[in-house]
């Protein structure tokens, strides 16, 4: 079979999903950010601009930093993950994205991934650095899933099988419902959210709020789905969920109209000069925990696939150091490790790397 036709073929493979504006089209077209064919952005974004592709091919084969760890980094001993109080807040991080969230009595679960790899395929693509913590069957009962986008490290085919067996609600962006359909979710079970629309589970709202990122699981559906950030505001308290992003003034709106929040969820990692439109890294991080006028940080999408140029550590070793300076709150644990806002803490071993990192730059 040629190469394209294998390519084709391939796109045919269930993971791939399915096409959402042809599904969808009422709904899509409602929408400010569509604009006819696609969703965009309200500030440009060339996710690799055409002039840089020689300077982003020439640093993946030049580059020689340690992109994925020697060992599995640890993992946190599994704590208990029932729901434990109408008006806790207490938040586990299972690795990359994955985040379970207990607030006020609902559990919600932000952008599940338990594969193997963040790739459409069993065989080939970004492998896990690390087993998941807690494995999918022992999760308890999950009041919601939220999905920030249809990316591979975000939305998960075997993952999403799995819990489409119970009877947990999706909320997702527009058109990423059409996945879940083809991937067995029921319909009712699903409901897809423009920015600022929002749901409710129980007394606590799930706010879908903006993001600048970009979207599409193919050859053909680029940006034929919505990506979006989350707020969760319960009673008692409030946490955001940044999904991927790159750098905007948008989230001055979000932190005036939600804020201030207890905890952020954000993402350092996967970052790269060339690519800096559609992500943060660790010092627009911080930049943008301050816009949204957050409390404690939480560092995401980092430490678990290796998705980028830069050293596989590099996201948390830079971190500690931007919001030291920033004065800014962390919480890292190690993967599957509890936080508690009250309590924050960064676990030693990611101490330990900064420390090092100083030490090495200083010689």
């Amino acid at each position: 079979m040629s190469v394209p036709l294998l390519g084709l073929a391939a796109t045919q493979a269930p993971s791939f999903g399915e096409v959402a504006a042809d599904t969808r089209a009422d709904q899509l077209a409602r929408s400010p950010s569509w604009d006819g064919k696609r969703f965009v952005n309200a500030l440009p974004t060339g996710t690799v601009r055409l002039q840089d592709s020689w300077k982003m091919v020439k640093a993946y084969a030049t580059n020689d930093a340690q992109v994925e760890p020697t060992e599995a980094p640890p993992l946190a001993a599994p704590s208990p993950l029932e729901v434990q109080g109408d008006d806790r807040l207490r938040i586990t991080w299972m690795g990359h994205s994955s985040m379970l969230i207990e607030l006020d009595g609902v559990l919600v679960l932000t952008d599940p991934v338990w594969g193997e790899r963040a790739s459409p395929f069993t065989f080939m693509g970004p492998a896990r650095f690390h087993a998941p913590p807690v494995a999918l069957e022992d999760l308890p009962p999950l009041d919601a899933v939220l999905i920030s986008h249809d990316h591979y490290d975000h939305l998960d085919y075997p993952t999403i099988q799995h819990l489409a067996q119970g009877e947990t609600r999706f909320f997702v962006p527009l058109g990423v419902g059409a996945h879940l359909e083809a991937w067995g979710v029921a319909p009712e079970r699903i409901q897809e959210l423009d920015w600022w629309e929002e749901a409710r589970v129980g007394d606590v709202r799930l706010v879908s709020t903006p993001a600048r990122h970009f979207s599409g699981r193919g050859l053909t559906d680029r940006n034929k789905t919505l990506w979006t950030s989350w707020a969760v505001v319960g009673p008692h308290h409030r946490v955001w969920f940044s999904g991927d992003t790159g750098p905007a003034p948008l989230f001055d709106e979000i932190g005036e109209r939600l804020g201030p929040f207890d905890a952020t969820m954000i993402e350092v990692g996967a970052w790269n000069a060339l690519w800096g439109d559609v992500h943060l890294g660790p010092e627009a991080a911080v930049g943008v925990h301050q816009q949204v006028r957050g409390d404690v940080m939480i560092p995401i999408h980092w430490g678990t696939f290796n998705l980028a140029l830069h050293a596989w550590d590099a996201p948390i070793v830079e971190l500690i150091g931007h919001a030291a300076a920033a004065d800014v709150t962390l919480a890292a644990p190690l993967a599957g490790g509890v936080i508690d806002p009250a309590a924050p803490s960064i676990a030693a071993y990611w101490q330990d790397r900064h420390a090092r990192a100083l030490s090495t730059a200083s010689h």
